[in-house]
């Protein structure tokens, strides 16, 4: 298969698709209502907010530069929504996305079974779940920091940029292409030395996943989508390299 962004693109248009059939959806729902609800509370709890503020600082007379104002309101909730989804959203969500990726995986296979809800696997996961998101976390804040640093370093502040969008699209991809490969039972050491091999394609994914959750409303989507995307990348480009 080849190692380009552009299929790593793909996979999240392929991953939309799989989710709408009907074995699938009833999986994607847990994983839909978190995310729903955490932009939700953040834009209505930072627009209030932010309201108040212009309130505050500016004059009566210049109330009309608040239309100005409301712009960057919109990027901040871009960017501070993009660390809410990707950390605290997938850490309360992750044992529904495993279960979610499991569930792809089997359909791609054709291996699908109607099998009952057992509550009691599903809590003898939850743990394991979360000690991966944790870790998760702790790789990226150990190097976002750094990257961070960049953007007051003059001139090397313009390249800062850049650099953190490509940071981000590999969080984004390392976040997702966890759930599969979790399942079976891979480290998350182990996984980023699994997807280093096809960093091009695993780039691609990551951005255009990226792009996705800059987009109002689809946004809401973005973690069944990628969930899906990478589980069908893990089994055409990983599973058996």
């Amino acid at each position: 298969m080849r190692n380009n962004p552009f299929t790593g693109a793909n996979y999240l248009l392929r991953g939309a698709a799989i989710i709408m059939r009907p074995t699938i959806r009833p999986f994607v729902i847990v994983p839909l209502l978190v995310n729903t609800l955490l932009f939700s509370v953040l834009i209505v709890y930072g627009a209030g907010q932010f309201n108040d503020l212009i309130l505050r600082l500016l004059p009566e007379s210049l109330n009309w530069l608040s239309w100005l104002l409301w712009p960057l309101f919109a990027i901040a909730v871009a960017i501070i929504g993009f660390f809410t989804f990707i950390h605290l959203g997938n850490f309360i969500s992750a044992p529904f996305n495993g279960l979610l990726s499991e569930r792809i995986e089997l359909q791609i296979k054709g291996a699908l079974k109607k099998e009952p809800f057992h509550l009691k696997q599903f809590l003898f996961t939850l743990w394991p779940s979360f000690l991966a998101e944790i870790q998760k976390i702790v790789y990226f804040l150990i190097r976002a920091v750094p990257f961070f640093l960049l953007f007051w370093v003059p001139v090397v502040n313009i390249a800062a940029s850049l650099v953190w969008m490509v940071f981000s699209a590999w969080m984004i991809s390392l976040e997702y292409i966890d759930y599969p490969m979790a399942n079976h039972d891979i480290l998350f050491s182990n996984q980023r030395k699994i997807v280093r091999e096809k960093k091009w394609l695993v780039l691609g994914f990551g951005g255009a996943a990226l792009v996705l959750l800059m987009v109002p409303v689809l946004n809401f989507f973005v973690m069944p989508i990628t969930v899906a995307g990478a589980t069908l990348m893990w089994v055409e480009q990983f599973e058996h390299a």
